[in-house]
């Protein structure tokens, strides 16, 4: 005679893997579409861009770093009473299933003195510092500037960075 407790126990032995699969990790953040805008002058930062996509928790970005550049900071580009400023940022918060944009006029990351091994190369490795502990290495593609003559005029103000 069959004992009544082992029908209940075999049939969660054979759940469990479903129910367990189910509490998988959450999807993660990533990043995409980085590149670098070199600075026509060694003596002038550079600026990066990307895309920060939010995984299924909110999270913060709270730092880049790079062996290939001496210094990294994060900015971003501000209208004040028609006067476009930069400023420091420290952290930015990337919601969940959210993204967050650096792109030109807006927030961006300053490099100064890139690496010409790495400028050779035409790209560089940035590791993203986000706020759960994680660290994304994404590798950046390096632009150089345009040919002397061959780039339009920019307007006063830093819509370069």
């Amino acid at each position: 005679m069959e004992h009544p407790m082992r029908a209940p126990l075999i049939l969660f032995a054979l759940a469990a893997p479903m129910l367990l699969g189910a509490c998988g990790d959450p999807a993660p953040s990533y990043i995409d579409q980085a590149w670098v805008q070199l600075s026509p002058n060694k003596d002038r930062p550079s600026a990066g861009y990307f895309v920060i996509h939010g995984g299924d928790a909110g999270t913060q970005l709270r730092g880049v770093l790079t062996d290939y550049a001496l210094k990294v900071a994060m900015h971003e580009s501000i209208d004040k009473d028609g006067m476009v400023t930069m400023e420091a940022i420290d952290t930015v918060d990337v919601p969940a299933k959210g993204q967050v944009a650096f792109a030109p006029g807006g927030k961006h990351l300053m490099l100064w003195g890139i690496n010409d091994t790495a400028i050779s190369r035409g790209k560089m490795q940035l590791t993203f510092l986000m706020g759960n502990g994680d660290r994304l290495l994404v590798d950046a593609v390096i632009r150089k500037p345009e040919a002397a003559g061959a780039a339009s005029p920019k307007p006063e103000g830093h819509e370069g960075h």
